[in-house]
């Protein structure tokens, strides 16, 4: 699987290898980029990242949010970025789609991913063949006790943590530690599960890399230990990495969910991707929905009740005009001198009555 250029020639390569039978393990690592098109920001891109926004936290820098030792000082900042991320709100993307259809078509060896997210179990995605290696919101404990803390409270602390400002504590006799989700932070070590990364990627067929600036380490590693052997792939916005070095990487620049479906259609797998993204569609929360959802599909209504009165205003508009020139053709008298010599009077009244008259229907609707 040679070719390295961005063209229709590398997804038919891709498509090809993937279904030539000799591609039996395929390994994901997945970054921030995968979630993008599910409205979650990325960490780094400028003006629109996540540490880009954080200057309302008023934090000493953006990464001591996910510091440990900040953390034990004051939570709140975190808690009030948890309630804006929390898992229930996001709803997975076509590319967390495609991950669980290579596990049902049983391709998929692991799926890599940074992201605390959560969106790879939303979208179906079998808890075994996940590694988030940077931890995640599916579960949570103490710092202090590392008793686990019951997944519903914490929900409903988090979802309402805008209002209410309560953090959470362990509920264990005589620790009242703060609880925190199982996310790894700056100070933290990666999860045991991790361990296995290194003879997973080794024993890969096919490694695709999306969504990802391939910074942080060890994470990012992984795709320099593949072997020769076994072709990369990149999909992402950006070249990252050493992504091009290898006769056998394939870098496919673009949007992930775009280059994802145009994939699928090399390998005629468009419907089922369609049919298990479908499925997503009841992964999101009703009452988590953010405000930032509701407040756009109010605006919608709010659009169409506004055309449909336009369009309303301009039928009675018409018919007026109508109306008025039905008038005029049965004035049989010559114009005066008046009238003739400005030809625009009676066409100014009529429209600026029919201004006046739209104006009126409008304010009473």
């Amino acid at each position: 699987m040679a070719p390295r250029n961005n063209n229709s020639n590398d997804l038919k390569a891709l498509a090809s290898h993937i279904k030539s039978g000799e591609c039996k393990k395929i390994a994901l690592m997945l970054g921030a980029g995968v979630s993008t098109a599910a409205g979650i920001p990325d960490f780094r891109s400028p003006g629109t990242g996540l540490y880009a926004n954080l200057a309302r936290l008023k934090l000493p820098y953006p990464e001591a949010v996910f510091e440990i030792n900040f953390f034990r000082n004051n939570p709140v900042p975190f808690y009030t970025l948890a309630h804006e991320l929390y898992p229930g709100k996001f709803r997975p993307t076509l590319t967390h789609a495609f991950i669980r259809l290579l596990s049902e078509h049983s391709l998929l060896s692991m799926c890599f991913t940074q992201n605390i997210d959560t969106l790879e179990r939303r979208a179906g995605v079998p808890h075994d063949k996940i590694i988030e290696a940077h931890g995640s919101f599916a579960t949570q404990r103490c710092i202090k006790c590392q008793s686990p803390y019951d997944d519903d409270k914490i929900k409903e602390l988090v979802v309402n943590f805008a209002e209410k400002k309560v953090v959470p504590r362990c509920e264990r006799k005589g620790c009242r530690g703060l609880v925190k989700p199982d996310i790894v932070f700056f100070g933290e070590s990666l999860p045991p599960s991790f361990s296995k990364a290194p003879s997973i990627i080794k024993d890969a067929d096919l490694l695709i890399v999306i969504g990802t600036s391939l910074t942080v380490h060890p994470f990012a590693s992984l795709a320099m230990i593949c072997p020769t052997r076994c072709p990369r792939v990149l999909i992402n916005i950006d070249r990252v990495g050493n992504f091009g070095s290898r006769k056998d990487d394939v870098v496919l620049l673009g949007k992930c969910d775009e280059i994802i479906k145009e994939l699928c259609e090399e390998l005629g797998w468009e419907e089922e991707l369609m049919r298990l993204w479908d499925e997503t569609a009841g992964s999101v929360d009703g009452a988590s929905v953010d405000a930032g959802t509701r407040e756009s599909s109010e605006r919608k209504e709010e659009r169409k009740e506004v055309e449909k009165l336009e369009e309303e205003v301009a039928k009675l508009a018409e018919k007026i005009q109508k109306e008025m020139g039905l008038d005029e053709g049965k004035n049989d008298t010559a114009p005066s001198e008046e009238t003739s010599e400005h030809p625009s009077t009676v066409s100014s009244d009529t429209n600026g009555y029919i201004t006046s008259v739209a104006a009126e229907y409008r304010a009473g609707c």
